[in-house]
Order: structure tokens, then sequence, then C-alpha cells
């Protein structure tokens, strides 16, 4: 792991999941921008499914016409302060954002199509978060899910990993869905709670 990595990485994704961990950072940390920003005076709700892309896109269609078709790889980073800027205007749309592993912010607006049959989620969690359970069961992915509640919420095989809370937030009590044991951490003006079993191996 690159040592400017948050903290916090280690405990949502294993390495051995040979997902990107600087491609997941970079989601994260934008899914934390949209959760506190919002669009327009509103807040806004978004999904983001990272690496696995070629399973995914079996997996899921476009509800519109793709607004990031055509455009090179180049022109896709996410790491690339206009593309930022283009997904959290995208977020006001409905679908999720496919993320390659090495970065690329490669469709939008897609529709998961992920069987949802024995996932578990606790109550008040909506279709965004079944949908973006159900899709990391299926694949190899990673989801990150911003809700309009201002909470990053992440998946990992099926299972509600983490939920990132902007510390604005977590002063308001907003509702936490994380049962069991927990590691609580703070950094700058995030908080991030983390389920143990966020290092656990995916099922083969």
């Amino acid at each position: 792991m690159k040592s400017n990595t948050p903290f916090f990485l280690g405990e949502i994704c294993s390495e051995e999941r040979s997902v990107n961990l600087e491609t997941l950072k970079n989601t994260i940390i934008l899914a934390i921008e949209i959760a506190r920003e919002g669009r327009e005076g509103r807040k806004v709700g978004a999904i983001f499914i990272v690496s696995d892309t070629e399973k995914v896109m079996k997996r899921s269609r476009c509800m519109i016409l793709d607004p990031l078709k055509g455009y090179t790889d180049d022109e896709k980073r996410i790491t690339d302060s206009n593309v930022r800027e283009t997904a959290k205007e995208l977020a006001q749309l409905d679908g999720a954002f496919l993320v390659s592993d090495d970065g690329v912010l490669v469709s939008a607006c897609r529709y998961l199509n992920a069987s949802a049959k024995g996932i578990e989620l606790p109550m008040g969690l909506g279709s965004r978060h079944m949908a973006a359970a159900s899709i990391t069961r299926e694949t190899n992915a990673v989801a990150v899910v911003v809700s309009e509640s201002s909470i990053v919420r992440v998946f990992d095989d099926g299972l509600l990993i983490s939920e990132i809370i902007p510390e604005l937030w977590m002063l308001n009590n907003r509702s936490l869905h994380l049962s069991g044991p927990v590691s609580s951490r703070t950094e700058k003006e995030i908080t991030v709670l983390s389920k143990a079993e966020a290092q656990a191996r995916r099922k083969k």
C-alpha cells in the first residue's frame, strides 16, 4: 500500500482483492465531496462501481445515452479535476458510474442488473444500496455509495463493510447501520466506521 494512502483504506478493502487501492481512494474522496457539497443546493446520491469493469458491464446497461462515450481514457481519469466536476454534475442523473481499476471513469448512468436474492441489508437502506451490494457479490468489484443523507457507504462481496461520515453529519447524529464490532477513527473532517469483516477473504 502506498504511504500516502489514508489509514482507513486498509480496513475497507483487503489488498488480497487485487483492487487498485489508489483508484479506490480517489473514488471514495470524490464520493465524500459529493456527499458534503451536494449540487445546486440539494443533496445528491450516487453509486461508483470500482474494478472488474468487464463483468460489471455485462451485468448492467445504460439508462440513457452514455454521456461518457466517445472520450479517450486519458480524458476520463478520475484524478482529473474536470472529470471530477463532470461526475458531480452527472451524479444528479439516475444510474451508476463504472470506474476501471486504473482509474478511468468508463461509463455513467448505468442500471445494475444483479440478483438481490440472499442479500440482507439493515432497515432503511434503499434500492441504491441493494444494487451496490448485489453487484459486488456477483463480481470482484467494490461499490462506493453516496446517500442523500450525506453518508458514504462501501460494499464488498455483498456486505456493507464501512460507513464514512463527514464530521458535520456525525455531530448531527445521523443514523448508522453497521452492527457488531466496529473500529472508529477520525482523520481531518472525516469519521470512518469499519467492520472487522472488511478484511475477510472473498468467497470463491
